[in-house]
């Protein structure tokens, strides 16, 4: 199972940069210098939930645990990278206001991943 969350995180990494590179290059010249900073923040953000993915991936290949810290990885990049862009694209204010969502699900995604490793560790009786 840990191999295809490091697949996913990878391409998504890979994703990042290709949409990092678009923004500097392609689209600075057409957006206000808000709008790139809200296109950048969606960039970055992307980028470290796409390692921390490979990242839990990872980890489920040496010790196991459960997929959901990784879904709300994934769901965080979604909503809340996803919600930017479409800010950004469509000029429609409104998408800022389903940014906390992927927000929340990226400290959903973090927790999981923290109590996952919790769990493995070994704890004593006494």
């Amino acid at each position: 199972m840990g191999a295809k969350w490091i697949m996913i995180g990878a391409a998504l990494g890979a994703l990042s940069v290709i949409a990092g590179a678009f923004g500097a290059h392609g689209l600075k010249q057409h957006l206000t210098p808000a709008d790139m900073a809200i296109y950048q923040t969606a960039v970055t953000y992307q980028m470290y939930h796409a390692l921390a993915l490979v990242l839990y991936g990872l980890y489920l290949r040496s010790a196991g645990g459960p997929a959901w810290p990784a879904v709300a990885l994934l769901a965080g990049i979604v909503v809340f990278s996803g919600s930017l862009y479409l800010l950004v694209f469509t000029g429609v204010r409104m998408w800022g206001a389903v940014t906390p969502i992927g927000g929340v699900a990226f400290i959903v995604g973090w927790l999981g991943f923290a109590w996952s490793a919790w769990r493995s560790l070994p704890h004593s009786g006494g």
